[in-house]
Parts: structure tokens; sequence; C-alpha cells
């Protein structure tokens, strides 16, 4: 029994907990209060769960035992007063299917608020939204736990302070918000796709959220082609999740993958997305497509190719061009390069890696490293390969990457 509640309250904590802190907010207008009882009656459930056997719905009996904790709490701080009769009624009303969209996504536009610092905004979602650790988001922002901890505190209190709503702003006002939104969704796409730590390389419940969350908000915003440039960039690239990792966990390099192990689906649902809405100008350059559009149309490229020897890497080539010209970063300059590296050979890619890490603007970027070893070792230059693995396992934190990297170093180590 004990098995079968902690599985089952993995679950539910990866099913419910965004679903349970927004209905909780929207009936407490309170984020803080709203995770609070949320994670307590996860703790409760750890030890109820183990005695009394699983029930038979595990979001029901979270939601009565958080709301429950929440009365206790209200009835404690007399300032919470106005809001016990609320609660009570809706404890009589099981939240429907289109209440419980509109709660995430009111949840989602609130924890996005222009009142809130750009990456406070993606923190607070992460927590809130996607149930990411302190620690995790810590990492994904490349500053202590504690730090985290203390942004995230701040946030909630510049929240309450300022009475930030938690509601779904009108037609006329979501432009302003899109961006954010729409880099809140990516974070948790990307920290589902790659984990920032801990054992195994992907997270499919985060990917998961996010691609309902990208879905979800371009039907909100059918017409806005960055939208659902991010949602068919969500879907192409999720759509390679079951290929990824072999039988042990392990990464399978994208020229390595059983193409037929990919999701027809999810790569038909996200060319539908990149194609439905025409390319305009985005909302902060005069660049045709944003960065979210562009990078859907890279994985639609890799989506449609029947083998990695027939991808036309001069087409990803052009749209990384494009990119670069429209203000790039470094890590666009590094899959540039690699695109390069399939197109015109290892050691015109390597070049570019090299001008790239002499830079130093991503001397702790796993993939600048792991990259400049594959080529390294494509061209048998076996003691450099060694040099860049070793490099890269400096900088990994995640246990199913580092056995990867331990597994090519020994390739051209012996």
């Amino acid at each position: 029994m004990q098995n079968a509640a902690i599985n089952a309250i993995t679950l539910a904590f990866r099913d419910e907990w965004p679903r349970l802190v927004a209905t909780l907010v929207r009936e407490l207008r309170d984020l803080e209060m709203a995770e609070d009882v949320v994670q307590e009656a996860f703790v409760e459930a750890s030890t109820r769960w183990r005695k009394d056997g699983v029930p038979d719905r595990p979001g029901g009996w979270l939601l009565t035992t958080a709301r429950r904790k929440a009365i206790d709490r209200i009835r404690r701080n007399k300032r919470f007063d106005d809001r016990l009769p609320a609660l009570a009624e809706a404890a009589k009303v099981e939240p429907q299917p289109e209440m419980l969209i509109d709660d995430q996504m009111a949840l989602l536009f609130g924890c996005c608020h222009p009142a809130l610092g750009i990456d406070a905004q993606v923190a607070l979602t992460l927590r809130s939204v996607g149930g990411l650790s302190t620690a995790q988001i810590a990492h994904a922002f490349f500053v202590p736990e504690p730090t985290m901890a203390k942004r995230l505190v701040r946030a909630k209190s510049k929240i309450r302070a300022a009475g930030i709503p938690f509601t779904i702003p009108p037609r006329d006002r979501l432009a302003d918000r899109l961006e954010a939104v729409c880099g809140v969704i990516y974070a948790v796409f990307t920290e589902g796709h790659v984990s920032s730590h801990g054992r195994t390389l992907l997270r499919g419940d985060l990917c998961d959220e996010a691609v309902w969350l990208a879905e979800t908000l371009a039907e909100l915003t059918p017409d806005d082609p960055e939208v659902r440039g991010l949602a068919a960039l969500c879907l192409l690239t999720d759509s390679r999740r079951n290929a990824r990792v072999d039988g042990n966990g392990q990464p399978v390099l994208l020229a390595d993958q059983d193409r037929q192990r990919w999701d027809r689906d999810k790569i038909d649902r996200g060319l539908a997305h990149l194609i439905s809405a025409p390319a305009r100008p985005s909302r902060n350059s005069n660049d045709r497509n944003g960065p979210y559009r562009q990078q859907a149309m890279i994985a639609a490229v890799h989506s449609s190719a029947a083998t990695f020897a027939a991808t036309d890497w001069a087409a990803i080539v052009s749209i990384y061009d494009q990119m670069i010209s429209a203000g790039g970063n470094p890590v666009v300059e590094l899959n540039r390069a690699a695109a390069i590296a399939e197109r015109d050979g290892a050691a015109a890619g390597l070049d570019l890696l090299e001008e790239l890490d002499a830079r130093g603007d991503l001397d702790h970027y796993l993939y600048l490293h792991s990259a400049k070893a594959e080529l390294h070792r494509r061209l048998g230059n076996r003691r450099a390969a060694a040099s860049a693995y070793e490099n890269a396992l400096v900088v990994c934190d995640n246990d199913a990457e580092r056995t990867w990297l331990l597994g090519r170093l020994a390739t051209v180590s012996t």
C-alpha cells in the first residue's frame, strides 16, 4: 500500500498542483496562502494515503483538504475574515473543466503581470504553475537557492501589496502581456525537455504542461504568429520525446533517433499551428518572424526529413542567419555552427565553435563543450575531444547526461 500511495502522490502532484493552486488563488485571492495550503494538503496525503489507501478521486480529496486548511488559517487570521463565506460557498461546487482552464490561465497572467520584473514573472510561474522547486528555479537562473527563495517571497509580497489581480486580461490588452507569458511557457518547456538537474534527462509532466499552456494561449490569441509559433515549437520538439532516450534513460542524439517513434499527432498539430497564422512583424521587431516562429520553422525542417541525412541543413542555416540578423544570441550562434558542421563539414563548424568559445560567453554552457567534443571526435582529434568532454562534465548537473558524457569520454580515452 505504501508504494501505491507514493506513486499516487507523485502522479497527483504532477497532474493536480497547478489546478489546485489556480483554484485556490481564485477563491482566496492570495497566492502565498494558496500554495501553502496545497502543499499542506500533499503533506497530509503522504501520511493519510499510506494508512487509509488512495482515495477514488485524489484531486477532489486534495482540493477539499486544502480548502479545509485554508479555512483553519483564515479563522486564525482575522484580516482574511471576509473570504471565509466565499470559500465555504465555493466548497459546495465542484469546479468544471472550463472553470479550471480559466483558473490556470488567470494564474498564469497574474504571475506574468507587468508590475513584476521579467525574472520574477518567470520564477513565480515556474513555482506556482509549473510546480518546480525553489532549487530547480535557482539553477535555471544561476543563483543560489536562498537568493531565489528571497526573490519569490518578494514577488508574492508585491502581488499582495499591489493587489495584482489573477484574471485573464481583456482582449485589447492581451498583446501587452503575451511576451512575458510566452517566455514563461517556454521556460517551463525547456526545463521539462532537458531537466536542469536530477536523475532523468526529461520531465514529461512539465513538457505536457507547457504544451497545454501554449495551445490554450493559442486558442485565446489565434491570430498572433508568435503564440502559434510557440505552440508549434513545443509540439514539434516534444514529438521526439519517446526517441530521445534509450532503454537505460541515456540521451540519444538526433542523428541516431528512431524516427518511427516520433509522435505523428504532435507533428501534425505543430505544423498546423505554424501555418495557421500568416507571418507579420513581431511585437518588438521589424523582422517578419519572431524567435519562437523561427525556431518552430527549424523544428519543422527536422520533422519533415525522412532521415537525418536527408535534412535540409541549408534551410536551417538560413533561418539561423535570419535570427542572428534580428539580434540573435550566443546560443543561436552555437546552434548555427552545429548546423554548418552538418552542411559544410565538421571542421567548418568547429572553427565557429572555437571562435565562440574564445569569447567566453558560454563558458558554463554544457552544450558548447559537448558540441566541440563531438566535432573533435568526428575529426579524429581524440585528445581535444576528451578535454572538451571533461569541460562538459564540469558544468553538467543532470545524472543522465553525465553518464552519457562519461561513456563518450571513455570512447576517446582508450
